[in-house]
This record gives structure tokens, sequence and C-alpha cells, in this order.
């Protein structure tokens, strides 16, 4: 049979209304939320995990994940309605209760359960002992956040107290901490991974400690949304911690070289190898929750690290800021 140009042409159109509406179909299938996370880190392995093997997609969700510089600018964004949700340490959703929000930040997912900075020495010497920090430089984080607040509670915990018994820098913006340092800034610093790795590499001085192993657990980095989207989006808090803790049991449950495979879209530009053993030195100290629920004895470490810093008013009961409702129900589902 000839086909004459109108019916070709007639096909042909056809055929693209029939791809569009498809297209819309499968949009409407699909809520898409946005992520505002506190930086790009390895520290939050679980999370690129759960995009990259589709279980946020399982769950009918399309995540977009931006990264924001620092808590203040990631909380201010949540604030703001220009993300829906924020992973960002839990100290925040308490400044912001602190202050007396008409909408609270909730926390109803955890990520990781220790902090994430190792203490990274310029020029070790011998057996690391904590003493050989008095007298020294120590390149700190920003006043009033977690991996400051957590590295000066494990100073204090040695006997070394961060204001007299050595020179304290905390003026320096968290994504120009480590160029400080390499430029000579401190005998000492707090770096996450894999920062502290490439460091290692670059030979210029060695990890000596983890804050991480010193603090305890803690919900150091949680995922937080203001009480008006939980009380409009119930559903789609449930799909994305139902898809987080799928994410959380893959990375508890294989190598480092596996998850930096996955995760490597993510950090394109470090060394592959750097990249396995920055996921290893977390998942050996326990560092990635497995699971996203928040425990009280957790809770309560956060605000002994909190009030030692003096940043804690008054101690916030964990069930004012904090529900664990949907990390049960995703915890508990088989």
């Amino acid at each position: 049979m000839k086909y004459t140009p109108w019916f070709i042409r007639a096909i042909v159109i056809l055929l693209i209304i029939i791809v569009a509406l498809t297209s819309c179909n499968k949009d409407k299938d699909e809520t898409k939320i946005t992520i505002g996370e506190v930086t790009r880190s390895v520290f939050y392995a679980p999370e690129y995990v759960a995009v990259a093997q589709g279980f946020f997609k399982e769950q009918g969700l399309e995540v977009d994940i931006q990264t924001t510089a620092g808590g203040d600018k990631t909380m201010a964004a949540l604030l703001a309605g220009s993300v829906d949700i924020a992973l960002v340490g839990a100290e925040t959703s308490i400044y912001v209760y602190q202050q007396g929000a008409e909408d609270p930040v909730i926390n109803f997912a955890q990520l990781t359960q220790t902090d994430g900075t190792f203490l990274f020495a310029r020029n070790p010497e011998g057996n690391f002992n904590w003493v050989q920090l008095k007298q020294s430089t120590f390149l700190g984080q920003r006043k009033g956040g977690m991996p400051q607040m957590a590295g000066e509670f494990t100073l204090k915990k040695h006997g070394i107290d961060p204001q007299n018994d050595l020179e304290l820098i905390q003026n320096v913006d968290f994504a120009n901490i480590a160029s400080a340092f390499a430029s000579g800034t401190g005998d000492y610093v707090q770096l996450f991974e894999p920062q502290a790795s490439i460091f290692e590499k670059e030979g210029r001085g060695k990890v000596v400690a983890s804050f991480g192993t010193e603090s305890g657990h803690l919900p150091y980095t949680v995922f937080m949304t203001k009480q008006s989207y939980i009380n409009d989006n119930k559903d789609i808090v449930q799909k994305f911690t139902n898809g987080l803790h799928k994410a959380q049991a893959w990375v508890d449950s294989h190598t480092a070289e596996e998850i930096a495979e996955v995760i490597k879209p993510y950090f394109k530009d470090i060394d592959p190898a750097i990249l396995v053993s920055s996921v290893n030195r977390y998942k050996e100290q326990g560092t990635y929750a497995t699971d996203p629920i928040i425990d009280e004895d957790e809770w309560n470490n956060l605000l002994d690290v909190m009030s030692a810093a003096g940043e804690l008013k008054q101690r916030v009961d964990s069930q004012t800021i904090v529900d664990n409702s949907y990390a049960q129900q995703a915890a508990s589902a088989k």
C-alpha cells in the first residue's frame, strides 16, 4: 500500500502527541522534592546511594539535591521555602526552636550518627597523645556548628581548654578551611573526608584521631523540614524515609568499594582510591546510621555537646522537635 505524504505527516504528529502525553503522565506519577544539603561530602554517602540506586524513585519521588554552603545558609533556604527538606546538623533545628519559631523545624530521619571530622596533624610526632595539642595552633570550624562543638567537647574530655590551652582559629569560612591549612595556617585542623585522605596523599600531614569516635553517637546530620510541610505532605515524608532506609541497609551490607562505585558520579574529581578509603574510614567507625530513628540517648548526647559549648539556652525534649514516626514505620517495614 502506498501512503500519501499527508497520511505520513499525520502519523508522525500522532506519535509525537502520544510520546508527549506519556511523558506528562510519567511526570505526574513522580513527586518532585528538593533537598538542600549542607555540603557535598562522602559523609552523606547513603543519600547519594538512595538516588543512584533508584530507592527514592521506587517510592514515586524525583529527588533533586542542591548543595548549600554551611548550616546557616541551609536552614535559611529551608525556612524560605527554596528547598523542601534540609540535610543538616540537628543543632540547627534547636537554634530555630530557641528563637521561638511559629513553624518549628522537625527532625524526622537521621543520616549520620557520629561526627564526621578527623584531627589532622601537619607534623605528627610519634604516637599521638592529645596533650600534644597544648600550645599549638588549632584551625577549627564555625562557632556554634556541630563540628566545632564536637571538637571542643572532645578537647575538654582530654583535659584541654580550647580557649586557653591553644590558639583556636574559628573565623575561617567552612568552604575555605582546607585551603587555609594548605597555605600554612594551623598545626592541627578538623577535616571531613575525602579532604583528610587527599591531604595525606599529598604529604601535608596525617590523620591522628577521629572526633566521631571521641564524641560518641549523636544525631549529627538529619533530614528535617518545617512542621507545616509535614502537615501537608505526610505521604511524601514517609516515602522519602522509606527510600532512605533502604539506602542505609544497602550501605550497611555492601563494601566500601561497592559504595564508592555507586556514588562516584557525585565526586567526579576525586581519585577512586581516595573515595574508597574515605568511605571505608566512615564505615569502620560506624558513622552511617543503619536506620533513620533518632534515639533518645543520641539526642541527649547532642544536648550535652551543645551545653558544653555554651550554645544551649535550655535542654529541649526530643519529642518537641523530633518526629520518629516515619523512621519507625520505615524501619519496621519488611
